[in-house]
């Protein structure tokens, strides 16, 4: 069975240096935020970017789980 693939919104457009500390997710840089999109393996691993985020001091608008 696959991972789960999520979907994490970011407030503002984020620079490649910051955007390669999330690889492997990919992203999409929109008008005003940046779409983190991936299969993360497990709750663990979901929490270490969620982390990651708040620890770059960057501001988290959404969190979801995407349809398989």
């Amino acid at each position: 069975m696959a991972a789960p693939k999520y979907e994490l919104r970011i407030r503002g457009r984020l620079s490649a240096t910051l955007l390669a500390r999330f690889d492997p997710l990919e992203s999409d840089v929109e008008r005003v935020e940046t779409v983190l999109h991936g299969r993360v393996r497990d709750q663990a691993e979901l929490h270490g970017i969620i982390d990651r985020v708040q620890a770059l001091g960057l501001e988290l608008i959404e969190v979801r789980r995407l349809p398989d």
